[in-house]
């Protein structure tokens, strides 16, 4: 009897274990998924090219989850194919949902749909109900927005502005055409949309950050940050920036983070920088753009950049390089594999961070002015963290132009100083509302420009640089740093950074250049000061040169990045009784030194560290 239980189990070990499990994790902290355009989910419709295409993919990268797309560019993907499809990657264990993008024709500037338009309001509530037929759960790719302006719009438009008419326009069209016809054909599907990185531009074209949350299941984010001299200009800080952001307005319901690969020609480092702080946002999910792509862009000796090999995060070479899964040796061959390593390695760093945490902005919802420049901020050190809300009891709150379209922003920013607490205002804030700011200080912002590159104390620039003029009441406020062409031994200055003392608080006000790139340009010295001004929140500040980020966490860790092409020198900056930094990854020990005897003012301790080029360092502090 026993051998013959012995001879059973010889024989279907093999088979149970041959059997796929259902939603078998690969990561720890987060999910990667493979977003499959309409067009590649066509052609799974032959075996033979979805078997071999997913090999590429799987060979070299750990997949959660597929999202099947099931229409792009007016190609609606049939029944069948969907259905063999999502048995197919079932059978591999992976997670699948559905996805939808609302286009007409993508390479034609992203020509949407005209949602005034009955023919195209048919085809759009036909398309949601398609998808819900067949997935638990879909989401809209990013354009669910309309740049339309045919005459049947210009007449539904009337006297509203576009941005007006947009916004009612995508509200109902998502209750009526997306979400409510496609929970009648399938009551527990959760339809999601998916919102992407030009958030400061939405309620323009339609896209309301106001109340799409409210109509639909849950949010994703657009993470691509790409090549900043591209079209959109994107900084490197937003594939972080945007997700904690996201994650306040959606009432923590962001789903993840999206990333393609744009920017990959300017290194690999480009593209993993984006994987990364998507991760380290605390995304929950990790989605890579797309299938075609992961199959597609190959490997390539120029994606390896001149900084490689001196100790950098990532380590092209060593992506390129054979290796072993299972059973195989795999010879990598596309992007595929850079994804895996990268989010691998985020993997084992992510589970040791706690919440984001940082200076709270305050971003009124549709607002515009000083476009992205939270952005900015963050790659000069700021640790950013954006609101719709005004925040209670705050050290230090930073408003740019946005906070104009709020009608009581002055009584918000009173209250706030009443109390002790810092405002930081941008000069285009002041420009805005001069009448009003005026309550709290005198101060003008006119349209004269002042050309400085000579800070005084706090260093000179590389390059001149272009910034507003703040005028005002002498001995009524003050100037805290100076600027002028030079400012030692010349004729005139300018306040790059400005202060007035209001009740038990201080405004401050930051004359951002022109051109807010130039805000890298400018002295370490300045941006020392500025950081230790605002960081009255914090635990910790950063010292040293632009284009390096700080990252904070509830749990006390902190992560420090540079996005140089070359190696920096910083210093992390806290309280005095901080003793030393832990590193997360290979558990060195680096002490504070703490302020010296008798030091006067805010005694900190601080802590030095280099940082390769476009690498990071993550710590936990003590």
């Amino acid at each position: 009897m026993k051998k013959h239980v012995l001879r059973i189990v010889a024989v279907l070990l093999p088979l149970l274990l041959a059997l796929p499990v259902p939603g078998l994790a690969r990561h720890k902290n987060f999910t990667v998924s493979v977003y499959v355009r309409a067009y590649e989910v066509q052609k799974m419709k032959d075996p033979a090219w979805l078997e071999s295409t997913w090999k590429v993919i799987s060979d070299q990268l750990d997949v959660d989850k597929i999202y099947l797309e099931t229409h792009r560019d007016l190609l609606i993907v049939d029944d069948e194919t969907l259905e063999k499809a999502k048995a197919f990657f079932r059978k591999q264990g992976i997670e699948v949902a559905g996805g939808i993008t609302y286009t007409i024709d993508e390479s034609n500037e992203f020509e949407t749909f005209s949602y005034s338009d009955p023919k195209d309001r048919a085809m759009v509530r036909r398309i949601a109900e398609h998808t819900a037929k067949h997935f638990d759960e879909f989401l809209l790719d990013d354009f669910f927005f309309t740049s339309s302006k045919k005459d049947v719009e210009i007449e539904a438009k009337g006297n509203r502005s576009w941005t007006e008419y947009r916004l009612d326009l995508l509200k109902e069209a998502g209750q009526n055409l997306v979400v409510g016809p496609a929970k009648a054909v399938n009551p527990k599907v959760k339809v999601i949309i998916k919102y992407p990185n030009w958030y400061d531009h939405f309620q323009g074209l339609g896209f309301s950050l106001e109340d799409g949350p409210k109509i639909f299941d849950g949010v994703w984010t657009g993470t691509e940050t790409r090549d900043p001299a591209g079209d959109q200009h994107l900084q490197n800080y937003l594939s972080y920036n945007i997700m904690t952001y996201f994650e306040h307005i959606s009432g923590g319901r962001n789903g993840g983070g999206w990333v393609d690969s744009g920017g990959i020609n300017m290194s690999m480092d480009r593209y993993a920088e984006q994987l990364h702080l998507t991760a380290i946002a605390k995304a929950r999910d990790v989605m890579l753009f797309a299938w075609n792509q992961l199959v597609d862009v190959k490997l390539n000796p120029r994606f390896r950049a001149p900084w490689q090999g001196t100790g950098t995060s990532w380590d092209y070479d060593a992506m390129a390089a054979p290796f072993r899964k299972g059973r195989q040796t795999v010879t990598p061959t596309t992007m595929a594999r850079i994804a895996d390593v990268v989010l691998r390695q985020a993997d084992e760093l992510v589970g040791k961070l706690g919440n984001p945490v940082g200076i709270w902005s305050y971003k009124p919802y549709h607002s515009l002015g000083d476009d992205f420049l939270q952005n900015y901020f963050g790659m000069i050190g700021l640790p950013m963290d954006m609101y719709a809300t005004f925040p209670e009891g705050r050290k230090s709150v930073i408003l740019t132009a946005q906070a104009a379209s709020d009608p009581d922003i002055v009584a918000k920013m009173e209250k706030q100083l009443r109390s002790g607490g810092d405002v930081l205002v941008t000069a285009g804030l002041v420009k805005a509302i001069p009448d009003k700011i005026a309550d709290i200080c005198e101060l003008r912002v006119t349209d004269l420009k002042a050309l400085v590159d000579d800070f005084g104390r706090y260093g000179k620039s590389g390059r001149e640089i272009l910034i507003p003029q703040i005028r005002y009441m002498t001995n009524d406020s003050w100037e805290v740093i100076s600027a002028g062409r030079p400012l030692s031994g010349g004729v005139s200055g300018f306040p790059l950074l400005h202060k007035a003392l209001y009740s038990g608080g201080y405004l401050y006000v930051l004359a951002v250049p022109d051109d807010p790139g130039q805000l890298y340009d400018l002295p370490e010295g300045v941006l020392n000061e500025l950081l230790r001004i605002v960081s009255r929140d914090m635990d910790l500040y950063l010292e040293g040169p632009a284009k390096v980020s700080l990252f904070l966490y509830d749990n006390k860790t902190v992560i420090v990045e540079n996005f140089n092409d070359t190696p920096v020198d910083v210093r992390l900056v806290g309280g005095p009784a901080l003793k030393l930094l832990t590193n997360l990854e290979d558990g060195q020990v680096l002490p504070f030194t703490p302020p010296a005897p008798g030091s006067r003012g805010r005694a900190q301790a601080r802590a030095a560290l280099t940082l390769p080029p476009h690498s990071y360092k993550a710590f936990r502090y003590e």
